[in-house]
C-alpha cells in the first residue's frame, strides 16, 4: 500500500511538472502574444496606456492551467452536496443578511420584479455573501486561459471585455480580482455577463460588484429580470414519485406536464402532501447521483440555470431561498 501511495504521489508530481514544463516553453512567446492582443485592443477603442497598465507584470499563471486541465470530476451526492452549500450556517447567515439589508432589497425587488430571498441566496451561494470572491487578477487570469489555446477564442473576447469595463472606469486594474476562470466580484460575473447586466444603483458613474451591495443586488436582479424571471413563481419544489413511473426518462426528456397532470400520475410534494393546486406547467428534474430524489421545476428553475447550468446549483438556491422565506 506504502509503495502504490508512493508511486501515485510521484506520478501526480510529474504530470504537475510536466503541465508546468510544457506551459512554461509556452510561455516564451507571450509577448509577441500580447502584442498581438495590444494592437486588436486599441483598434476595439482600448487605450493603449490602459493596457499597458493592465498588462503590467501580468504573465501566464501555471497555476491557473493546473486548475483548467485537472478539474476533478464532479462525484459529490445531491445530498452531500446541499449539505455543503446550504448549510445551517449559511442560511441563518441568510436570514440575517436579508433583514439587514430588507429596504434596499425592496426596492431592487420593486424594479426589477425578482423577490429578495432569491438575490441573496445568489450572492450566498456564489461568494458567502460577498465574503470569498477570489484572489486571481482578472486580467491575468483571463490572459493565461486567452493564451493557453483550450478555449483560447471563447477566454480572449472575455479578456477583451475585460479591458472595456477598466476603459470604462469601472474598477482600476489592481482591483480588478476574481476566480481563476476570470468570473468577478460578489456575484461572480464574468466580463461579458458585467457589460449585460452589472448595474449603477448608486449612480455614481461606476457599476461596482467589488464593493458596492446595493449594486451588486441590482445587478443580480437586472440579470434574472432580463432573462425571464418571474416573481409570481417560486423555482420549484422536491416530490415523491410513485413506483412504476420512470421518473429518470420524463427527467432526462425534460417533458413538461401541468399541475394536474402530475397529480394524475401520482406524483406529490415530498412529505406526501398533494401538489399545489395552482395548474402550473413544470418539468420532472432527478439529478444524477440524487438517489432517487426529484423535483418539479418551474420557469424560475430554467432562469437559474442560465446563470450556472448545473441542476445541483439550481436546487441548492432554490433550497437556500426556501429556507430564507420559511423558517
Amino acid at each position: 500500500m506504502r509503495f502504490l501511495v508512493l508511486f501515485s504521489l510521484r506520478l501526480w508530481l510529474a504530470v504537475s511538472l510536466l503541465v508546468g514544463l510544457s506551459f512554461h516553453v509556452k510561455a516564451e512567446e507571450f509577448d509577441s502574444w500580447r502584442s498581438n492582443l495590444r494592437t486588436e485592443a486599441v483598434a476595439k477603442g482600448i487605450s493603449a496606456s490602459l493596457f499597458d497598465e493592465a498588462f503590467q507584470n501580468v504573465a501566464p499563471i501555471a497555476r491557473i492551467i493546473e486548475l483548467d486541465r485537472n478539474q476533478p470530476e464532479f462525484t459529490l451526492t445531491l445530498s452531500t452536496y446541499l449539505q455543503k452549500v446550504v448549510s445551517g450556517t449559511r442560511a441563518k447567515k441568510a436570514r440575517i443578511r436579508i433583514e439587514e439589508h430588507k429596504d434596499i432589497l425592496a426596492e431592487v425587488s420593486a424594479k426589477y420584479g425578482v423577490q429578495p430571498r432569491f438575490i441573496v441566496a445568489l450572492w450566498g451561494i456564489e461568494t458567502n455573501f460577498g465574503q470569498h470572491t477570489g484572489g486571481f487578477s482578472v486580467v491575468a487570469a483571463l490572459a493565461t486561459l486567452a493564451y493557453d489555446g483550450r478555449r483560447s477564442a471563447y477566454f480572449r473576447k472575455e479578456l477583451l471585455n475585460a479591458l472595456t469595463i477598466l476603459q470604462e472606469g469601472h474598477i482600476k486594474p489592481a482591483d480588478m480580482k476574481g476566480s481563476w476562470a476570470g468570473a468577478m466580484g460578489q456575484s461572480q460575473f464574468m466580463p461579458s455577463s458585467f457589460l449585460s447586466y452589472a448595474t449603477d444603483w448608486d449612480g455614481d458613474g461606476r457599476r461596482d460588484i467589488w464593493t458596492t451591495q446595493n449594486d451588486v443586488f441590482a445587478s443580480i436582479a437586472n440579470y434574472l429580470s432580463s432573462v425571464g424571471w418571474r416573481d409570481d413563481l417560486t423555482w420549484g419544489r422536491e416530490v415523491k414519485v410513485p413506483a412504476g413511473l420512470d421518473a429518470a426518462s420524463l427527467s432526462k426528456a425534460k417533458t413538461k406536464k401541468t399541475m394536474d397532470e402530475w397529480r394524475a400520475l401520482g406524483i406529490t410534494s415530498a412529505d406526501g402532501s398533494p401538489l399545489p393546486k395552482r395548474n402550473l406547467t413544470s418539468r420532472l428534474v432527478v439529478p444524477a447521483k440524487s438517489d432517487g430524489r426529484a423535483f418539479l421545476a418551474y420557469r424560475n428553475y430554467d432562469n437559474i440555470l442560465k446563470w450556472n447550468r448545473s441542476n445541483y446549483f439550481a436546487i441548492a438556491v432554490g433550497t437556500l431561498a426556501d429556507d430564507i422565506a420559511y423558517r
